[in-house]
């Protein structure tokens, strides 16, 4: 059995869309967090905005993946998911669907490269998954993926591009303007786009003129590159404190962050350390670095430069999640 990509279901030929969201929204609801919303006023005076952090850090697996990942595995018929599942990934997705198949009471093989932060595979031991090692490469994460495919049966729940995880990823918008309906702008961190185009795709159709901002690290800034060149570029090798944000766009996640990501905004690794120390200090919360680009890109001059910075009055921040490895943090502190 393939990927679960699906059909594409949206009028614009995207592969989701708010029914498909909604849908997700109903079937996990027995397996994720609804997560708070947080604010500061010391921040918001800081950035000269209101600012209103979507905490997926307080998420099961402590990030947003399970929303996509339990939307997969879940919707799987029991033929399918008596075969397991299979996936590769470098940190939270891995334990996310480490965790929904443990849910599901299935197996989960977990593709995982020698470089992967180490307390994001602690998570995936801690949930049960079969560990299957790979070279840090794409190539060689996805041919051993396929290996491991082909010899299990394994159902491949991919990490962003696919209709399942998509759909699941929108939910954190469902909610957020659920909790904060005057929102009027919504900064996302992107990689692979699974999380942005979900986000996009839901917030657009309940008010279609929010706006959307991608945050993403210098030092894999291929979605910004993407955008401007209209269309897919990917990088010969990335390099960035914020791991979770090192994959490149898909086909199904490219055509959203096309048409409905409104601007990406790139920051470097020094911006992204001095927003986790705020979220640390202030918001007291700990957020990895791929959750910290958020309010990294807010605080950013290219922001305040820009149109969307005298448009934006309540900004929603989706901290995306909060599986820190602190090795490297307490390095990258030692060494500023």
């Amino acid at each position: 059995m393939g990927s679960r990509d699906g059909g594409s279901t949206g009028g614009q030929g995207y592969a989701a869309d708010i029914d498909s969201i909604r849908e997700a929204q109903a079937r996990i609801a027995p397996y994720v967090h609804r997560t708070p919303v947080l604010s500061s006023t010391s921040i918001d005076a800081i950035v000269g905005k209101q600012l209103f952090f979507k905490c997926e850090c307080f998420q099961k697996a402590g990030a947003f993946k399970i929303r996509g990942a339990s939307n997969s595995i879940f919707a799987l018929d029991d033929e399918q998911a008596s075969k397991g599942v299979v996936t590769h990934s470098s940190g939270n997705h891995a334990a996310a669907v480490a965790l929904a198949a443990k849910l599901r009471g299935i197996p989960a093989h977990i593709v995982i490269p020698k470089n992967a932060p180490a307390c994001k595979v602690d998570n995936v031991k801690r949930y049960g998954g079969h560990i299957i090692w790979s070279d840090v490469s794409i190539e060689s994460r996805e041919s051993v993926c396929e290996r491991v495919q082909k010899e299990t049966g394994a159902v491949l729940i991919h990490p962003f591009n696919n209709k399942y995880t998509i759909s699941g990823q929108g939910t954190v918008s469902l909610e957020l303007l659920e909790q904060v309906p005057e929102i009027d702008t919504i900064v996302v961190p992107i990689s692979g786009g699974g999380l942005i185009s979900g986000v996009a795709l839901a917030a657009k159709a309940i008010n279609p003129s929010i706006r959307i901002l991608a945050a993403e690290p210098k030092g894999a800034d291929d979605s910004a590159q993407s955008k401007a060149a209209g269309r897919i570029i990917t990088l010969p090798s990335t390099n960035t404190i914020a791991d979770g944000l090192r994959a490149f766009l898909g086909d199904l996640t490219w055509p959203v962050v096309r048409d409905l990501v409104d601007d990406i905004i790139v920051v470097d690794d020094n911006a992204i350390v001095d927003a986790m120390k705020i979220c640390y200090e202030i918001l007291k919360v700990a957020v990895e670095p791929s959750g910290a680009i958020g309010l990294a890109a807010v605080l950013s001059e290219e922001f305040k430069e820009s149109s969307a910075w005298h448009e934006s009055s309540k900004i929603g921040i989706i901290v995306s999640g909060g599986n820190v490895d602190l090795g490297v943090l307490w390095e990258s502190l030692h060494k500023r």
